[in-house]
């Protein structure tokens, strides 16, 4: 079981060459990805994303790439010698035009001339760069993989716990139920007996409202269900591989039979209990948001 957030670094060298990715990750729906890489890689973004799909099923992920030349420079000066000799010929014929005036021009001179020098990327075997980032790539995905597993494991310990609240609550929720149509009875046959004084109460009838409320205010599938869900949430906790959809789903189905349980009590201390499910889910459900 693995988080959605995490941190993953990876250096590569070869020969004079040295390439670092950082990958960052947090929640998202889908495996989003984002990649903020030299030009000289864009040929290897499909390497990029391949590998991380192959590492990760879904979250939002930031790619950092950064690539120098160890004791080389990765750029070279180029002499556009035409051009230069363009210019010691004007100058030539200045200095044939202007006898007088004094003729300074030299190297220096020519070389602060526009255009003359320019830097140039120096060519990169493409083969090579691909080899280096897919090592790079996969290196920082099991790293990230590493944190990302760390931290979910952490999540599975409190997701298990907040599980038990929730099952704990519901054999609260289990207590109160038989009691609610009994009270209503007490409840009922009070008040009519207050309303009508001497005059002599219909038992059939009051046993027929009886029933019709508690039929109305009955949660026991609501409560089988849910021991159900709880059943299969602990199971997936518990598997391999990627969780956090299936777990989203059920606690939406969780979250569902505890507003039925809410919408159907007539009895306070029910409703009370019911709340606090309602609760503990909802914690469930925002760390739920975090799994992979």
């Amino acid at each position: 079981m693995k988080s959605m957030t995490g941190y993953g670094k990876a250096t590569v060298l070869r020969d004079n060459r040295e390439l670092t990715v950082e990958l960052k990750t947090v929640n998202h729906r889908f495996l989003d990805i984002s990649t903020k890489i030299p030009r000289t890689f864009i040929s290897c973004e499909d390497i990029i994303r391949n590998v991380l799909a192959k590492g990760l099923s879904r979250g939002h992920v930031d790619v950092f790439l950064n690539y120098t030349r160890v004791g080389d420079s990765d750029k070279r000066v180029v002499v556009d010698a035409a051009l230069a000799q363009q210019y010691v010929d004007a100058a030539h014929s200045l200095s044939q035009a202007f006898p007088e005036l004094h003729h300074d021009f030299n190297i220096s001179a020519l070389m602060r001339a526009g255009d003359v020098l320019s830097l140039q990327q120096v060519d990169e075997d493409d083969a090579v760069l691909r080899e280096m980032v897919a090592e790079a790539m996969q290196s920082a995905v099991d790293n990230l993989n590493a944190m990302r597993e760390t931290e979910g494991n952490a999540l599975q310990k409190d997701l298990l716990s907040k599980i038990d609240v929730v099952e704990a609550l519901l054999a609260r929720a289990e207590g109160f139920a038989p009691k609610v149509a009994e009270q209503y009875r007490t409840r009922l046959q009070a008040r009519l007996a207050e309303a009508l004084g001497d005059i002599e109460l219909d038992e059939g009838k009051l046993a027929n409202e009886v029933c019709l409320f508690a039929d109305k205010s009955c949660i026991d599938e609501e409560i089988t269900r849910l021991h159900s869900h709880i059943a299969h949430a602990r199971e997936i906790l518990h598997s391999d591989g990627p969780v956090g959809r299936k777990l989203d789903f059920l606690v939406q189905e969780f979250n569902r039979e505890a507003n039925t349980i809410c919408s159907k009590s007539a009895d306070l201390d029910l409703t009370n209990v019911a709340l606090e499910m309602k609760n503990e889910i909802e914690k469930i459900r925002e760390q739920v948001q975090n799994l992979e």
